[in-house]
C-alpha cells in the first residue's frame, strides 16, 4: 500500500506491513553548543571522555537494524565531526553490549529485526543548515535515500540525546515495519502541565525586590489558560521513524516552513501531522534525556559512567 495519497499527502499503510527495503538514519548534528556553555557545536561536547554525536552514532549501529546513517554537521566542522565518527565507531559498535550506552546501565532487550542487508553499515558526514532543524534534516534525508534508494524505514535521530539505548531504534523500527507510517518514543508526562496566554506586568507591592533588567516594582507573569490532562500527555523523544515515501512527502510539503526559524517544525512528527497523516507512540527510554544544559550534562556524566540508573519511569504501552 502506497505511503501517500493521491495527492502526495502522508496516507496510512495500517496492517500492511512494510518488511522490505533497507533502513537509514539522519542523525541531526548541526546545533550549537551556546546553552551548553560550549564554544563549539553542542555535538562535539564529551560525556564521559566521548563526543554527543560519536555516542549517538553508535547507538544507532548498536541497535543492528540501521544500514546508513547521515551525520548533518556545521560546515566549517566537517572534518571534526568524520573523525569523530569514523570506521573505528562501527568496530566498537559490533563489539559492545547493545543494551544501552557505553558504561550505562543496560536493559532488556526487544525483539527487532536484524539489519536488512549483510553489508557494512555506511556512515557519512554532510554540511547541515544553519537555518532550522527542519532545513539540516531534509539535506541529511536527501543524501540518506541518495545513498540507499531502496531504504523503506527513516529513523531521524538527535545527537543531543546521545545516551539513547538501542532497544529504542529497534521498537521504532519495528513499529514502522508493522505499517505504521510515523512513529515516535516518548515517556509520560509527570509533572502537571499548564498552558499560558499573554505576558502582564504587575507591581510589586510587598517591598520584593523586582526581576534584573525590568522597571523598579514590575514584574511579569504569565496568564493560565488552560490545565491539559496529563494522563494524555507525553514527552517525545528520538529516534523517531518513518515510512521513507511519508516522510519526504511530509518535508516537501512544509518546505516552505524550513528556513524560517519562527516557523520551522520542531521534529519530524510534526512535519507528518500538519500534512495530515498518523502518528503513533512507542515506549521511550529515561535515558534518551536531551542534553541541552550544564545540568543536563553533568547527569549524562553520571549515567554515562555506570552512575543510578535513570529508568525510574515507565513509558506508554506500544500501541496495538
Amino acid at each position: 500500500m502506497p505511503a501517500t495519497d493521491g495527492a502526495g499527502r502522508p496516507g496510512s499503510t495500517d496492517g500492511a506491513g512494510r518488511t522490505g527495503g533497507g533502513v537509514v538514519a539522519v542523525l541531526t548534528a548541526a546545533g550549537s553548543g551556546t546553552r551548553l556553555g560550549a564554544s563549539g557545536p553542542k555535538a562535539l561536547v564529551q560525556v564521559a571522555g566521548e563526543s554527543l554525536v560519536r555516542r549517538a552514532v553508535r547507538c544507532l549501529l548498536s541497535s543492528g537494524v540501521v544500514d546508513h546513517v547521515v551525520v548533518t554537521a556545521p560546515a566549517e566542522y566537517l572534518d571534526r565531526f568524520e573523525a569523530e565518527v569514523g570506521a573505528n565507531v562501527e568496530a566498537q559498535a559490533a563489539g559492545s553490549d547493545a543494551r544501552g550506552p557505553a558504561g550505562a546501565p543496560g536493559a532488556p532487550e526487544a525483539s527487532a529485526a536484524p539489519r536488512s542487508s549483510g553489508a557494512c553499515v555506511g556512515i557519512e558526514v554532510v554540511p547541515g543548515s544553519p537555518s532550522s532543524r527542519q532545513a539540516s534534516v531534509a539535506l541529511g534525508l536527501t543524501a540518506a535515500l541518495a545513498a540507499r534508494p531502496d531504504a523503506a524505514v527513516v529513523l531521524v535521530h538527535d545527537a543531543a540525546r546521545a545516551l539513547t539505548p538501542p532497544d529504542v531504534a529497534r521498537r521504532v523500527v519495528a513499529a514502522v515495519r508493522a505499517g505504521r507510517d510515523a512513529v515516535v518514543p516518548a515517556l509520560p508526562v509527570i509533572d502537571t502541565v499548564k498552558e499560558v496566554g499573554e505576558v502582564r506586568k504587575v507591581a510589586v507591592r510587598d517591598g520584593r525586590r523586582p526581576e534584573e533588567g525590568l522597571p523598579d516594582g514590575v514584574i511579569p507573569v504569565e496568564i493560565v489558560v488552560a490545565t491539559p490532562d496529563r494522563a494524555r500527555l507525553r514527552a517525545v523523544q528520538t529516534p523517531q521513524g518513518f515510512a521513507a515515501a511519508t516522510l519526504l512527502a511530509a518535508h516537501r510539503l512544509g518546505a516552505d516552513r524550513a528556513f524560517d526559524e519562527a516557523r520551522a517544525a520542531s521534529d519530524d512528527a510534526g512535519l507528518v501531522e500538519a500534512a495530515g497523516g498518523a502518528v503513533a507512540v512507542v515506549a521511550g527510554d529515561p535515558l534518551a534525556l536531551k542534553i541541552t544544559t550544564p545540568l543536563d550534562a553533568a547527569l549524562a556524566e553520571v549515567l554515562a559512567a555506570g552512575g543510578p540508573s535513570a529508568r525510574t519511569r515507565h513509558g506508554p504501552k506500544d500501541p496495538a
